[in-house]
């Protein structure tokens, strides 16, 4: 009923739609009413609803019968939408009322019983059964009312007159006229009805028309012409003059039309709205100066223009979605135009290259979809533009913008800038120095985009303590090498590097990571030969008969260094005599420079430096003692400092010296028997006979050669060789058995 409280339940939704009370709150339920006007309310707690404020039935529908107000009822998770109609029911809360109070009738003495006369009928904003039921008059002996009912189910009254009127008796009535409504308790409303009796005026006013019927389009122009009625009398002089007025009128008619007394124009007054009112009508009196008048009636029906653009309403939206949903509802809205017809009738689309859809819903309700999952990562926000266009003429449209943002889902791993990353550190680093770095990226977003390092060390290498030599910043990829690195002892190795977000879960790539360790010249040469151990010096002897470029010995020397740091150089410092000898530079050989003479001294010390190539270079040097003899098998007389040393050598260089003696026999004999061998070839290949020969290969000591009856040229220069390392060693012999004569005999 209307008037109804605030506050009071209308129905219980939860119970009427099948659904639990928390189930109400768990959907999101809301109502949403056709104009957006919050009149009612839903209480998720018991599903009742409830009205926000009274409902005046007569402001929301006006005549209309029956009025209902249309809503919905949404629910979001999931999307549903249910159709819904209140009914207001009228009370009978307004009384009838006369549009004046007082109404004025001419009526001529000589009008005979039974004539009618209608009467202006009242107004009461109630409908069915609430309105107007019946008319009455106060007692009188010359009228009575009969109520009448029209075509739209309206009831009007109509005097009937019952006595003739005498003029000269009585020449003015007065009555009361009451409306009676059929409420309970009934309101009523009364109007005076004042009769003027008035001598003979045997001609009324007669319209042309009894009924005017025009079309009016509602976007019509303030002041426009809608009508121009028009009545005549036969009658002349004021019996004949004719005056128009509204018989009956609303008060929303006086307000939007205007009637000229005089010509019987209809002009417009105010703007019309189809969508208020779609016909109006109109009771025009012509009276004429003796008091007889008649009616017309003038129905004006307002055109439709398209004038009203389409309306959307959203009801609900989601934002942010996840990027690897699948089809997911997005947004509920609802379309409506107030124009009808092919005005009212509307298309909704929304643009071509977006990966969602329209479903219609419940009447003239969308839903917006995805079309699929999305991928944050291709694009993390739409602009999604919802155009209603209607059908009139002209086309009117409305556009609404939508936002909608994708959330983030962990569906992309880190990403490497390079699959593998070569460092290079040089050796004798400061601990802690920052080698380098590896960089991940992370196409995801917040949490799914934080990247994380850590290093993935190989199985334990108990030769290569990995964990020792480096570690990793695990927020930003920067290596730092532990310890000082020494390229001697390590010249390179390799890790794995992992690269994990923080999602969940986590998603991780790996990457190889080489490290180079650089040499640096902190090593100097070392010197192999001849030893420098503080033991007696090694001689070396020359015969005065050696030629220019005899080879004397070799200084054989190694760096631990690599690369440019290793390429050895050799220089001659000093020497006894400038000039007479002089060391190769690249290989480390002594050579003569020029021939012996018998004046050149017979002992001779040389200093010979070896430097590598670094960056300061980096030296060792080596002293030579030299001895130049007259020929291997005479005994020399030993340097003045070393014969003192050896007069007191131990007996076991007697050992020695016959060991060594042994050994030079055996190898004399080998090479004896060689040269018989090839002579006895070469013989009998001349006589094709000669000695014979044993069967049989030879010894393994023993070297075949070709039978040209010479040795080959790499024979030939090993054999060379042994030969003057053999004299040497003689010497050598001779020198260490001074003071022994047997020895020296046997040498």
């Amino acid at each position: 009923m209307e008037e109804t409280e605030s506050g009071s339940s209308v129905a219980n939704l939860a119970k009427d739609l099948g659904l639990g009370v928390g189930e109400l709150a768990a959907r999101g339920a809301r109502v949403v009413s056709e104009d957006n006007e919050p009149r009612l309310q839903l209480d998720l707690r018991t599903g009742e609803l409830i009205l926000n404020e009274k409902l005046d039935r007569e402001e929301m529908c006006g005549p209309t019968e029956p009025c209902v107000m249309h809503f919905q009822v949404l629910l979001k998770k999931p999307l549903g939408v249910f159709r819904a109609e209140l009914l207001v029911r009228d009370i009978n809360d307004h009384s009838p009322e006369f549009p004046e109070g007082e109404m004025t009738l001419k009526i001529s003495e000589n009008s005979p019983p039974g004539t009618v006369f209608p009467l202006k009928k009242a107004q009461d904003l109630d409908v069915g059964k609430n309105n107007i039921q019946n008319y009455s008059i106060s007692p009188n002996s010359h009228f009575h009312v009969s109520t009448r009912t029209r075509g739209d189910g309206r009831k009007y009254p109509e005097l009937v007159l019952d006595k003739e009127l005498d003029r000269e008796k009585q020449a003015e009535l007065r009555l009361t006229l009451t409306a009676l409504d059929g409420g309970s308790p009934p309101r009523s409303g009364t109007a005076q009805v004042r009769i003027l009796v008035l001598d003979v005026n045997d001609n009324a006013p007669e319209f042309a028309k009894t009924l005017y019927q025009v079309q009016v389009p509602e976007n019509s122009p303030v002041g426009m012409l809608v009508v121009k009625v028009s009545a005549r009398d036969l009658d002349t002089g004021t019996n004949g003059e004719i005056s128009y007025s509204y018989f009956y009128s609303s008060q929303e008619t006086s307000t939007t039309f205007e009637l000229n007394n005089l010509s019987g124009e209809v002009r417009l007054i105010k703007k019309l709205d189809f969508e208020t009112r779609s016909s109006y009508e109109l009771e025009i009196d012509a009276s004429d100066g003796g008091g007889l008048s008649g009616r017309c009636s003038v129905s004006i029906e307002v055109v439709d223009v398209n004038d009203n653009y389409p309306e959307i309403t959203i009801s609900s939206l989601t934002s942010p979605i996840p990027e690897n949903s699948p089809e997911t509802e997005v947004a509920l809205f609802r379309i409506r135009d107030r124009d009808s017809g092919d005005n009212g009738r509307m298309t909704c689309s929304i643009q071509d290259d977006l990966p969602f859809l329209l479903k219609p819903s419940e009447e003239n309700f969308y839903t917006l979809v995805t079309n699929g999952a999305l991928d944050r990562e291709s694009k993390a926000l739409y602009n999604i533009t919802i155009t209603v266009t209607d059908l009139g003429t002209p086309r009117l449209k409305t556009q609404h913008n939508l936002s909608v943002t994708v959330s983030d889902v962990n569906d992309n791993a880190p990403a490497f800038s390079q699959s593998s990353y070569t460092l290079r550190v040089r050796e004798n680093n400061s601990p802690a120095l920052h080698i380098g770095s590896v960089s991940a990226t992370d196409r995801d977003a917040g949490a799914n985009a934080q990247v994380t390092y850590s290093l993935l060390l190989p199985p334990h290498d108990p030769h290569l303590p990995l964990a020792s030599l480096v570690s990793i910043n695990a927020d930003n990829g920067q290596l730092f090498a532990l310890r000082a690195l020494d390229y001697e002892a390590l010249q390179a190795f390799e890790f794995g590097v992992r690269a994990a977000d923080r999602g969940s879960p986590a998603l991780s790539s790996q990457a190889l990571v080489r490290v180079l360790v650089v040499d640096d010249n902190d090593n100097a040469p070392f010197v192999l030969y001849p030893l420098q151990n503080g033991s007696a010096p090694c001689t070396e002897l020359v015969p005065r008969a050696a030629e220019a470029g005899y080879l004397v010995t070799k200084v054989v020397a190694v760096d631990g260094d690599s690369g440019q740091n290793a390429w050895l150089s050799y220089q001659l410092l000093k020497a006894t005599e400038p000039g007479l000898f002089g060391v190769w530079a690249h290989n480390g050989e002594v050579r003569t420079a020029r021939l012996l003479s018998e004046r050149d001294a017979v002992k001779h010390r040389l200093l010979v430096l070896v430097k590598d190539n670094g960056e300061p270079p980096l030296s060792a040097s080596v002293t030579l003692h030299v001895l130049l003899v007259d020929g291997f098998s005479q005994p020399y007389l030993p340097l003045p400092d070393v014969a003192a040393a050896e007069a007191r050598a131990d007996p076991l260089t007697v050992y020695l010296v016959i060991a060594l003696a042994s050994v030079s026999s055996l190898f004399l004999v080998s090479v004896l028997v060689f040269v018989a061998v090839r002579l006895c070839r070469r013989s009998r290949a001349a006589s094709e006979g000669g000695c014979a020969v044993p069967e049989g290969p030879f010894a393994g000591h023993l070297v075949d050669v070709s039978g040209t009856g010479t040795l080959s040229h790499s024979y030939q220069y090993e054999l060379d060789t042994i030969l003057q390392v053999e004299e040497r060693a003689l010497a050598t012999i001779r020198v260490k058995a001074k003071g022994n004569d047997d020895c020296a005999g046997l040498c």
